[in-house]
């Protein structure tokens, strides 16, 4: 008898055993595809020919391989792995996990080992022989287990690419413009394994340079590619409950805006807005310490898209405010944005501003006398407001002061004479 290896059990097994095991290989193979094909339902296809051809393959080559392996510890297990791999292949590619593949290599281990038993007495195998091909077998379905398990690793592994690829291109569909069909975002989506919503929102993002990096942990219903030149993303259904505090912790290492939400068919345009918002969070016009929601930013993605205009609207409508001292202008441009946000209701402006409403009306009565009629046009409102939206929430080097625009006809007297006291009566 050799002297056993504790890396190769099979080598303490006596050789001349082989020769009497390979007469019933046969038979012993039909014992064992019988018990797994019951055990296993999943394994039981009649009508499938090459299934059927693939697990009589492996447990045929099992079984010599194991003889072969008993004879000469050296043999190649080449032709066994193989078949092996594609086992654990195939297990992956049909969803399932490798749990029913151990399952049938036990009960196979099983049929041999009671098939050895009831022939031991016969062959005079002796209890410690016995116990060598026991840890032989167990030790030989591990090797045929790991190279399932290759097998299945790969699949999974190119599967997972595959999907991923699909994904990518699915989020280049659905930012193209001009809109990609309908029909081939649909297909393209039941192949990325992506349910077509009825709304999403873009968003574009930067790393903020942090060290160490983190990769965003997003939903897989996010559509998402960092490692492109713009990273961004394609949220679904992103005013459901809890998507904002979803993508506030995501992308805590990021730069993000998040475009308007649109129909899915129109996720471009929400893309476009995200691209407007990312230089102005660079430029520190808006917050970037968090998830810039454009929908928040309107104003100012408006009035930036050409800061020309916004010098230029400035010039048209403030320039009342030139000659009112500075800290008394901050308190009239605030007041003046809250009367025009609240329709110059004094009691909101002052609940919102936190002063008495007789403030307001006194800062008010001073507006009216610095802009005159133009104070409630419509047109010059929804300039005003626009502006001064865009001048209060931005820093100070983002945009010339009001006092720094040219006046197109100066403010008037008499309002003068009352700003540039500048006091409030409370």
């Amino acid at each position: 008898m050799e002297e056993r290896s504790p890396l190769k059990p099979w080598a303490g097994v006596p050789t001349e055993l082989s020769e009497m095991f390979r007469p019933h290989l046969e038979a012993l193979a039909e014992e064992m595809i019988e018990e797994i094909l019951a055990g296993i339902p999943e394994y039981a296809r009649p009508q499938d020919e090459e299934y059927a051809r693939l697990v009589r393959l492996a447990v045929e080559g099992a079984l010599r391989q194991f003889v072969d392996l008993i004879m000469d510890p050296e043999s190649s297990w080449d032709s066994v792995t193989a078949v092996y791999r594609e086992i654990g292949w195939a297990e992956a590619r049909e969803g399932r996990n490798l749990d029913v593949l151990q399952t049938s290599l036990r009960l196979g281990a099983r049929v041999a080992w009671r098939r050895l038993a009831a022939e031991s007495e016969r062959y005079n195998i002796s209890r410690r022989t016995l116990a060598s091909i026991a840890e032989a077998i167990f030790a030989f379905l591990d090797e045929i287990a790991r190279a399932a398990t290759d097998g299945y690793t790969k699949a999974r592994e190119q599967e997972a690419g595959e999907l991923e690829h699909r994904r990518r291109r699915l989020l280049d569909l659905l930012l193209a413009e001009p809109p990609a069909a309908p029909q081939a975002i649909a297909d393209l989506a039941r192949l990325a394994q992506w349910r077509v919503p009825r709304t999403v929102a873009a968003v574009v993002l930067y790393e903020r340079g942090r060290q160490p990096f983190s990769h965003p942990s997003l939903p897989p219903d996010v559509l998402a590619d960092v490692n492109r030149r713009e990273p961004c993303l394609v949220v679904p259904d992103p005013e459901g409950p809890g998507r904002g505090r979803m993508l506030e912790s995501a992308l805590r290492d990021w730069v993000a805006a998040l475009g308007p939400t649109v129909r899915t068919e129109d996720a471009a345009k929400s893309l476009r807005w995200a691209r407007e918002a990312l230089p102005l969070a660079r430029r520190g016009i808006l917050p970037s310490d968090r998830l810039i929601r454009c929908a928040d930013h309107m104003p100012a993605l408006v009035v930036f898209k050409d800061e020309e205009l916004v010098r230029a609207v400035a010039d048209l409508r403030l320039a009342p405010l030139r000659g009112v001292r500075p800290r008394h202008r901050e308190r009239l441009m605030r007041t003046l944005l809250a009367c025009l946000q609240n329709g110059f209701n004094a009691t909101e402006v002052a609940n919102r501003l936190h002063v008495h409403p007789q403030t307001v009306r006194y800062r008010l009565h001073q507006l009216e006398e610095l802009f005159g009629d133009r104070l409630y046009e419509p047109e010059a409102r929804l300039e005003m407001e626009m502006v001064l939206t865009v001048w209060l929430t931005s820093p100070a080097d983002a945009l010339p002061h009001p006092a720094d625009v040219v006046p197109l006809d100066g403010p008037r007297r008499g309002s003068q004479e009352a700003a540039l006291a500048g006091a409030d009566p409370h």
